[in-house]
């Protein structure tokens, strides 16, 4: 999920015979030529498989580089923590929590700046590839409203067992925490082996977010993407309390 910064991170010359990229944008990662024109929902897929993703430097910048971190974050599923004034502000469903509702306008908000970043790396190319990846249903929301108006919410790319969270974000005091608690309960229920946050923050940290090494990190993958997770993970709805009983 969206880091403050870039840390431990390398743009990547070429993919090791992973991908079968064309060679100009491998040649071209990290100068000025833009890459975008050579990205397509298939090939953006098949980088996530490999464990790669892209980034812009900016909103405003329209270009993307490839990206893969040295040492991972994941949020291991089976460690998540929640705090107790958390779980009791989940349990009592303040906010309607529902999936795939508006992904526009959730990615549109994660795009926004905010008080904690003053910009993002979520372009407007990044916003039509994933939503091609939203339409192909490789791509899910969870979205926290209140009265009817959307206040937090995140999204990521789902492929097999694994999710990859992309990015979060909140207008109203825990809205995004509460999203990401319906979202490992959704993930466990549905049988997901892996959530990819690319990157540790402290935020991410308080939930139990660890690093791990890219050998370790692949082996977690491959076994997530032999996973078939159950088609009823983004359908049918959950409580707070139900969120909190699956999540812990």
């Amino acid at each position: 999920m969206e880091p403050a910064g870039k840390p431990g991170v390398t743009a990547l010359p070429g993919a090791g015979g992973c991908l079968p990229f064309p060679a100009k944008p491998l040649q071209n990662a990290m100068t000025s030529r833009p890459l975008h024109e050579e990205i397509t929902p298939d090939l953006l897929l098949q980088a996530y498989r490999c464990g790669i993703f892209p980034m812009a430097e900016s909103a405003d910048d329209p270009r993307l580089h490839w990206y893969e971190p040295r040492r991972r974050g994941i949020l291991p599923l089976d460690g998540f923590h929640i705090a107790r004034s958390l779980a009791k502000t989940t349990r009592s469903d303040g906010f309607e929590v529902v999936t795939d509702r508006d992904f526009d306008a959730t990615i549109a908000a994660c795009a926004e700046s905010a008080p904690a970043r003053d910009n993002t790396w979520i372009n407007a190319t990044i916003r039509r590839l994933y939503r091609s990846l939203f339409d192909r249903g490789h791509c899910h929301s969870v979205e926290a409203y209140r009265e009817g108006r959307l206040v937090g919410g995140l999204y990521g790319v789902s492929i097999g067992g694994a999710f990859f969270g992309e990015s979060m974000f909140h207008r109203e005091t825990d809205a995004s925490k509460v999203a990401l608690v319906h979202l490992v309960a959704r993930l466990k229920r549905g049988g997901y082996r892996l959530l990819d946050t690319q990157f540790v923050t402290s935020h991410l940290a308080s939930f139990g977010a660890v690093e791990i090494d890219k050998r370790l990190y692949q082996t977690l993958l491959a076994q997530a993407l032999a996973t078939q997770p159950r088609e009823s993970t983004w359908r049918l709805p959950i409580s707070g309390a139900e969120a909190i009983e699956r999540a812990r």
